[in-house]
């Protein structure tokens, strides 16, 4: 019986991948279909979710169904609400704006001081190797169990990697560019406003962009040190807690779904910022 069954869902798969396939291979060229595989390939995997925990028979403590994760969504849409914007729009969001902020002004001011070149970027590379697991606790305790302390954990976790794609994109113009901005006579300022920082800015969207997932998972970790009764890292700490997996599944669920509505938020506004970039280009 376990064969047959491993057979139905070997069936399914095998049937809803050279779907994918063929579809891939021959619509790549076809807008709505360039959609539809990447659609149908999550609902493949959620689909084969959903029949190896029915068909097998698995425990709701070790994999809910997705139909039970639905479920509990559904139920719990309220708190779910309540955690994202804690989490994710006070303490992650804050975070981003105020470390990615930083990181850029701090990257002018080291493209201006061969001193400060030399000696805060081994710091900075120093500092990003920190595990986020030991400066969390420390900073909640510095500010406090409310969103400032997740804020200042996201801060020190996308400062960093904006910082160093930002001092290599101001190094990114060639120095046939910078001697025509000389023979024009421009100064410093009117040589970053008009050629560096435009040239750096898909350096710079590059760390914004990975500063997006980095924001998300840090104000989540910092909730497992301490928080008040909301939050996603909280929710999920309890929940795991009273083996409430169902409702840790969703609260993932929020974290991805909203993880990757920053993500292409920040990738729309580069599409704007760099449109005349090769990489932006049809």
């Amino acid at each position: 019986m376990s064969l047959l069954k491993l057979l139905v869902v070997l069936a399914v798969w095998g049937g809803l991948w050279a779907l994918n396939a063929r579809l891939a291979a021959r619509g790549h060229h076809i807008r709505a279909i360039r959609l539809a595989v990447p659609v149908i390939f999550g609902l493949t995997l959620v689909l084969l979710w959903e029949m190896v925990v029915r068909l097998f028979g698995v425990s709701s403590v070790i994999l809910p169904a997705p139909s039970a994760i639905a479920q509990r969504f559904a139920a719990e849409t309220p708190t779910l609400w309540i955690d994202f914007v804690q989490t994710m729009l006070k303490g992650a969001l804050s975070g981003y704006v105020l470390g990615c902020g930083a990181a850029f002004v701090t990257a002018v001011l080291i493209d201006r001081s061969p001193f400060l070149q030399a000696g805060l970027l081994p710091v900075g590379n120093f500092v990003a190797a920190l595990p986020i697991v030991g400066i969390a606790p420390i900073l909640v305790m510095w500010f406090g169990f409310d969103w400032h302390s997740k804020a200042a954990v996201v801060v020190v976790m996308v400062f960093f990697p904006v910082l160093v794609n930002t001092v290599a994109g101001l190094q990114a113009t060639t120095a046939m560019q910078r001697d025509l901005m000389h023979t024009y006579a421009a100064s410093y300022w009117q040589g970053l406003v008009k050629l560096r920082l435009p040239a750096a800015m898909p350096f710079v969207f590059n760390g914004l962009k990975i500063a997006t997932t980095l924001a998300l998972i840090g104000a989540i970790v910092a909730e497992f040190f301490g928080s008040p009764t909301r939050g996603m890292g909280f929710r999920i700490s309890t929940e795991v807690g009273r083996l409430g997996l169902d409702m840790v599944w969703a609260e993932i669920t929020v974290a991805a779904i909203a993880g990757s509505v920053f993500y292409g938020a920040v990738s729309l506004i580069e599409k704007g910022v760099t449109f005349w970039h090769p990489s932006q280009r049809g």
